[in-house]
């Protein structure tokens, strides 16, 4: 998915992001034989287009709209702006003719974090972007990593960043910029974060942005076509197996394209784009890691590695196996959107681990609550992501209910714990 050039350079294609329509649009049409208002005609036009039109010039033959209430124009405007294209510089030496070969592996990334006032964000990217097996450096990651923003996509432009950390079984990884006088002066933001991509579902909008074929940042708009599957492929290592659970969509997905944000149309991230089919027969089948991962890891990522020698995130683990004892649906006749539900069961518990003695086997995980923050349990994933905000202090409680129907909050010490290193 990440798209390795040598010696090339990259064009950036530019997406118009206002839309306007000028003609012959007669602004006095005939309504039941009178002329309709320019207020009228407002309302028209955003009936046909949908969301709120504003009329700037009120001559009858040239009308511009500056907002048409196309959802998917504002979402791409807002996608665009917090997405880098993500340049990883590598060097390759040649042990048997002394010789280096220089050469780039492209794709695009999420701006996560940004302080404005001191020029200085934290990006989310996958980590097969920065990763090569052939690199001369010890972890294979580049040192030489550049970032452009959208419309800023000259080599002129060229934003140092740093590789904070990274998991290669979760294909994650966080890097950083600091004190870039071109970040703090321009039009770049902040990624607005869906509250939860458990809410995500299938012919939700899906807005991929990306770097295809290293010719800069550009948008593609498709949808979710499954709200979640598990996925086994190889890792950026190029031998070790690991099993995923993505988003499917349908949004066209190219090389150049891994690292970079999907989108709902709020312009909200739901996921970051990682992978897609590719076979004579399979067409437009793409995969995104949801958002709520992505978040997870990058919080982790940054509490543990920003200023330390560490480059992986850390996780605790409890001493306990889980189970699903039912699959079930449910509709939201609210938002007309259907999900896929299970019980989430304690299926053994390790013996001598904190959990010993507090959970039985049949035990239902209910509820999560860490530091005082609640995640409903509807999905066996769900208690595996937030886990990863579980950190040293931390207060964990579980809410399970028994075999008799009964409810009960238990908090795990988590005292005698060290977390676990996620290679």
């Amino acid at each position: 998915m990440k798209k390795i050039t040598r010696l090339t350079v990259a064009v950036a294609m530019l997406l118009a992001v206002v839309m306007s329509l000028s003609g012959c649009l007669w602004l006095g049409g005939l309504r039941n034989g009178e002329y309709m208002t320019k207020e009228e005609v407002e309302a028209l036009i955003a009936g046909q287009l949908g969301g709120d039109v504003t009329i700037d010039n009120v001559n009858n033959y040239d009308i511009e709209i500056k907002n048409s209430g196309n959802g998917n124009l504002t979402a791409a405007a807002k996608a665009v702006l917090s997405s880098v294209r993500i340049i990883a510089n590598h060097k390759r030496y040649h042990s048997y003719t002394g010789g280096v070969t220089s050469y780039s592996a492209e794709g695009a990334g999420t701006i996560y974090k940004l302080d404005k006032t001191t020029g200085t964000a934290f990006i989310i990217t996958n980590f097969h972007v920065v990763y090569d097996s052939a690199s001369n450096t010890q972890n294979h990651i580049s040192d030489d990593i550049d970032l452009r923003l959208y419309g800023m996509e000259d080599e002129k432009y060229n934003i140092p960043a740093t590789y904070v950390g990274g998991s290669m079984t979760l294909d994650l990884a966080v890097l950083k910029v600091e004190n870039s006088s071109i970040l703090a002066t321009s039009n770049a933001m902040q990624v607005d974060v869906v509250e939860s991509s458990d809410d995500v579902a299938i012919l939700d909008t899906a807005i991929a942005v990306g770097n295809p074929a290293s010719g800069g940042l550009s948008a593609t708009v498709g949808c979710i076509n499954v709200d979640g599957e598990y996925i086994t492929m190889t890792a950026a290592d190029g031998t070790t197996a690991i099993s995923l659970r993505l988003f499917r969509i349908d949004t066209a997905v190219n090389s150049g394209n891994s690292g970079g944000g999907l989108y709902n149309d709020k312009g909200q991230l739901i996921g970051v784009v990682n992978a897609k089919l590719s076979s004579s027969t399979i067409d437009s089948i793409g995969y995104a890691i949801p958002s709520n991962v992505a978040k997870f890891a990058a919080d982790n990522i940054i509490k543990y590695c920003d200023g330390t020698d560490l480059e992986n995130p850390y996780k605790y683990y409890i001493g306990i196996n889980m189970d699903r004892t039912d699959y079930y649906t449910e509709y939201d006749t609210e938002t007309g959107k259907v999900h896929k539900l299970e019980r989430v069961a304690i299926s053994a518990v390790t013996v001598g681990s904190v959990s010993d003695g507090l959970f039985v086997v049949g035990d239902v995980i209910k509820k999560i609550t860490i530091d005082g923050k609640e995640y409903t349990i509807d999905r066996m994933y769900q208690v595996i992501d937030c886990m990863y905000s579980v950190y040293e202090n931390s207060t964990l409680i579980i809410t399970v209910e028994h075999a008799d129907k009964t409810t009960e909050d238990i908090t795990v010490p988590l005292t005698s714990l060290t977390p676990q290193k996620v290679k």
